[in-house]
């Protein structure tokens, strides 16, 4: 790349990054930023089939970089494809339908929902998992979502040490490529990596991968102070993991995937008894820290924005999915940035024209002070049509102009309004785990069974405490993201 390129591209990326903070700080850019979460409707532009895309993630990374060069896109995420099967299958995990192999080759991965007597956690562990829950992600929890690995006290078998020794090293392969990825978009692209990081919601997480949404709602009748001590010991582990995976500069905001905590997978008593307050406390720590999280809601969620409104101003970017956004934004439209709101169905089965016209009017209802982003309700996968995807980047840059004068300044990074509550905001007061977030075995517990240390002992915690901290990034990444 010449100099000149590399200097018009780095222009283009400030201008984006510029347009980008700007509206999610809820304010008013030059014109309103296209942030568009295209998945495998990156391969369909590219030439790809669902199984190159989701198997060979060097194909996934190449038609992200291609729709962001052949698109007039602010930001994308660097593969929102994301579930790299190669990894899901080197692991043995059981939960995957793997595109070209369990199933149809142009069809996306899909998530395999295992039966309530199957469930990867049984309805009487909750006290394990409560105790320490990296213990129990290791010990209980890896070996039944695996077909290789074996349970602690069973023989250990080729296939088990295999799984483990590829696993661990093609996640660090995987998650290597996708900072090489962000540097890309940046350099040949001049586009901004929508988000950094990963969280979940506790709920989500025990309906999700743990008791199944079939067995977390039986135990929501059964056992809910259960549940509720399960949320609470999982609240300081899924903020560390949000934390260590956000974005340093505090640029782009923490991806929160919403799942299962909305009507009407359970009603306005479990969402306020435990959904809600253990999931609180979690973006009131990360706005501590100055970090914004994006409420990725998918599904319908309006029924919650009274409680969504209680967190601080600008904390939160909101995307709404299937809900009417009109109403989003008389709600909570005037606290936080929202994005969204162009249905899939249109954009699968409309026309260009009807894109145009449904884009027109989000943009004249919702964006008028600033404060919005373009996208589609939902991420966007292989049905989408290339055509509908051009009529949406084509009527934002019509129909969202501002200023029309693009700038290049930075934007200051969101910060919390000072001084914080010492109690009763985000963690803070909360009682401390056992076990504390980021490590598996803690160096107290190893000091014990080293007779005596000759040198720099804090040097050696050091090291410890960092390679101990990949063994517990592994476990929790292969929770969140695999």
């Amino acid at each position: 790349m010449s100099n000149a390129i590399h200097s018009d591209t780095e222009t283009l990326y400030a201008q984006r990054l510029n347009r980008y903070m700007t509206a999610m700080r809820n304010e008013m850019p030059d014109m309103v930023p296209i942030r568009p979460f295209v998945a495998e409707v990156t391969a369909v532009h590219a030439g790809y089939t669902c199984q190159q895309v989701t198997h060979d993630y060097e194909y996934a990374l190449e038609a992200a970089r291609r729709c962001a060069l052949d698109f007039d896109w602010d930001a994308v995420v660097c593969n929102m494809v994301y579930v790299w099967t190669g990894l899901t299958q080197a692991l043995g995990l059981k939960y995957y339908g793997i595109p070209g192999i369990h199933i149809e080759p142009n069809v996306g991965f899909q998530y395999r929902e295992p039966g309530e007597d199957d469930a990867f956690m049984k309805a009487d562990e909750y006290d394990q998992l409560i105790d320490d829950p990296t213990g129990f992600l290791y010990n209980v929890w890896l070996p039944r979502v695996s077909a290789d690995m074996v349970a602690p006290g069973q023989p250990a078998t080729y296939r088990h040490n295999l799984a483990l020794v590829k696993g661990g090293m093609a996640m660090m392969q995987y998650f290597g490529a996708l900072g090489h990825q962000n540097q890309l978009l940046r350099q040949e692209c001049g586009t901004v990596s929508a988000i950094a990081g990963i969280l979940k919601a506790p709920f989500d997480i025990i309906a999700d991968k743990l008791r199944g949404y079939i067995g977390l709602v039986m135990d929501m009748h059964t056992q809910p102070d259960k549940v509720l001590a399960a949320c609470e010991a999982l609240v300081p582990h899924l903020t560390h993991v949000a934390l260590t995976t956000a974005d340093p500069a505090k640029q782009v905001p923490i991806g929160f995937w919403m799942h299962r905590g909305c009507v009407p997978f359970i009603n306005h008593q479990q969402f306020a008894s435990h959904f809600w307050p253990t999931l609180k406390p979690i973006i009131e720590e990360l706005w501590a820290h100055g970090h914004q999280t994006l409420f990725y809601a998918e599904g319908k969620w309006n029924a919650h924005l009274d409680a969504f409104s209680e967190l601080p101003d600008q904390s939160i970017v909101y995307h709404v999915d299937q809900d009417d956004i009109f109403e989003a934004h008389r709600k909570i439209g005037h606290k936080f940035c929202l994005s969204g709101g162009i249905p899939n169905r249109l954009l699968s089965f409309g026309t260009p024209e009807e894109v145009r016209d449904y884009c027109r009017r989000v943009i004249d209802g919702v964006a008028g002070d600033g404060g919005y982003i373009m996208d589609a309700g939902a991420i966007m996968q292989n049905d989408t049509r290339i055509e509908n995807l051009r009529a949406m980047t084509e009527a934002t840059r019509q129909y969202g102009v501002y200023s029309g004068t693009p700038s290049t300044a930075a934007v200051a990074p969101a910060s919390p309004v000072e001084p914080l509550p010492e109690t009763g905001f985000g963690l803070r007061g909360r009682p401390q785990p056992r076990i504390k977030p980021g490590v598996c075995v803690p160096w107290d517990e190893k000091r014990r069974e080293i007779p005596e240390i000759l040198g720099d002992e804090a040097l050696a915690q050091r090291v410890w405490d960092q390679i101990e901290g990949l063994g517990n990034a592994f476990i929790w990444q292969c929770l969140l993201s695999f």
